[in-house]
């Protein structure tokens, strides 16, 4: 599993990037356009590399498609840096990622309000900057389905000058006006060739290659993020992952072999980003429109994952969660002998920790229930009829794991 630390903050940006729903590039899109104006300002390579990170994952703290509504419908507006903050604390505590945690703290900070920070001011400056871009793709959005963006450059361009000085620092509005005058700048930012452009800058990258324990670790930040969409899903994906763990130990699995369960288990969700809020929590029966929605999610799980180098088996293990033996199952309609038992572990993990938790339209179930639904389960093909055994032996301990309330599963 060579996974470089690029791939991190790509994987991390794709995420990030589902609580669009139907527009997925607003991350990607912030830090090409912090590129093009460093490139404006002669800044250096190393420093295009890391605005264009902290653009890539300045909204890692936020979950709710709610929230991201704000966000691209506002210019400002009263708790802006409640996000900034939780993407900060997600940041410093992972090593590897922590130099950017201070750009995006400070990414929604009006540029009149740093002098009476304890910031540095090349930090101020650079955070500034993911400020300016962040919002000049929220004055763009509106614009980018009917591809009418071309005729709205003008009043976008006046809006960001309009503010310098207040908003955005006065230099940085100079280099975004430059950057900002040939048509090519916001050609760019067509969905077409966003990705030949991420490929451009992942050759100039740094190649440092991730630990298990790192990406044990970086899994972990995903699954608080996706964990963080909904009350009502606080700690789901925590809890599939301690489940997964101890479901594995009884099946034999050990050392890397448990610990790449583990993380696939934490990763099981992510597409569930995409998932607007008003169906996590609707209180009613999803109508078939609302489910087809639903069950588009463990397909974005695939496909974000599969492109991370070495998580080939992973993103099977993930995106297979809602598989069933009798082939009824999505995205993929597998049957039996083509589902694994990593996935058939995840999915009883999945199910499980999903009942014992409190949801909009139920109360948590008993262990009892949740077996006996697993039973009927088991008796239409669904699940995994050995495993459900080993919850049976293990009643109690799996109940406990799954709420996180005992220590059973090396989390």
């Amino acid at each position: 599993m060579q996974v470089t630390l690029r791939q991190m903050v790509l994987t991390l940006s794709r995420a990030v990037d589902l609580v669009g729903v139907t527009d997925v590039f607003h991350g990607r899109r912030v830090g090409m356009m912090a590129v093009e104006c460093a490139k404006s300002l002669g800044w250096h390579t190393a420093t295009r590399h890391l605005l264009f990170d902290a653009g890539l994952l300045h909204d890692c703290g936020v979950s709710s498609t709610r929230e991201h509504r704000v966000i691209i419908n506002e210019l400002d507006w009263e708790g802006a840096n409640l996000h900034c903050e939780i993407g900060y604390e997600l940041l410093r505590s992972f090593a590897p990622l922590a130099h950017l945690a201070p750009l995006i703290r400070y990414h929604h900070t009006h540029w009149e309000d740093m002098p009476g920070l304890p910031i540095d001011p090349l930090v101020a400056s650079h955070a500034n900057l993911i400020h300016l871009t962040d919002r000049v793709d929220a004055l763009a959005t509106r614009y980018y389905r009917d591809e009418s963006l071309l005729l709205h450059v003008g009043e976008i361009r006046d809006l960001i000058n309009r503010h310098r000085g207040q908003f955005f620092a006065p230099a940085l509005v100079d280099a975004f006006l430059d950057a900002s005058a040939p048509e090519a700048f916001w050609l760019l930012l067509d969905a077409a060739y966003i990705p030949q452009y991420i490929e451009d800058m992942g050759r100039f990258s740094e190649t440092r290659t991730s630990t298990l324990a790192e990406l044990k670790q970086f899994a972990f930040l995903i699954a608080h993020i996706v964990d963080a969409k909904s009350h009502f899903t606080a700690e789901h994906s925590l809890g599939v992952a301690r489940l997964s763990r101890f479901l594995g130990q009884l099946a034999g699995f050990s050392g890397d072999h448990l610990e790449k369960l583990e993380i696939a288990a934490l990763l099981h969700d992510i597409g569930k980003l995409q998932v607007p809020d008003e169906l996590l929590e609707s209180p009613a029966a999803l109508s078939a429109a609302e489910f087809a929605v639903m069950k588009k999610h463990s397909f974005a799980t695939y496909q974000i994952l599969r492109q991370v180098g070495g998580f080939a088996e992973l993103a099977l293990w993930a995106a297979e969660h809602h598989e069933s033996l009798n082939g009824d199952g999505y995205p993929f309609r597998l049957k039996s002998d083509a589902i694994s038992t990593e996935a058939r572990i995840i999915k009883i993990a999945d199910i499980y920790q999903a009942l014992a938790q409190r949801r909009p339209y139920r109360k948590p179930m008993p262990a009892s229930e949740i077996l006996e639904l697993l039973r009927k389960m088991q008796a239409e093909n669904e699940v995994d009829g050995t495993l459900v055994d080993r919850v049976a032996l293990h009643l109690e301990e799996c109940h406990s794991v799954a709420r996180g309330e005992a220590a059973g599963s090396g989390l």
